[in-house]
């Protein structure tokens, strides 16, 4: 059995995006996430989601650009990222229409699926694909 030094917990998922203040304000408004912080520069924003943090940083930054390589976009809307941020609610139809009228964009209506879970998909300001689903039954 490992030991709990050896156990993650899961910290922060990083979204790259065009703008830091402008997304962190679009998720606070179109999927109801409260602010926890965004730094004086505008290079690192966070919304408090539970457990984890969903964190916001510039798609191009010298410091992680010359690390590890530099952020690939989707060059078409026949295109996502390799990425769908997912977020469930009790009341689907509700969350998807206040994400739709909070500048969204619908790409499928909320339905259930064969495996239990109501889901709806949008995107969001930047083109990443966001699932808003209930919990799976």
């Amino acid at each position: 059995m490992a030991s709990n030094i050896m156990r993650p917990a899961f910290a922060y998922t990083v979204v790259y995006v065009k703008d830091v203040a402008k997304s962190v304000e679009f998720y606070s408004r179109a999927f109801g996430h409260n602010v926890r912080r965004l730094d004086d520069s505008h290079r690192w924003g966070e919304l408090e989601s539970g457990q984890t943090t969903i964190a916001f940083t510039p798609l191009h930054q010298h410091e992680t650009d010359d690390l590890t390589g530099k952020v690939q976009g989707t060059h078409s809307d026949r295109e996502r990222a390799p990425i769908e941020v997912c977020f469930c609610y009790p009341d689907v139809h509700a969350a998807f229409k206040r994400a739709v009228e909070n500048g969204a964009v619908a790409v499928s209506e909320p339905e259930d699926k064969e495996w239990g879970q109501k889901v709806g998909y949008v995107r969001d300001i930047d083109g990443i694909v966001v699932r808003i689903g209930s919990h799976v039954k």
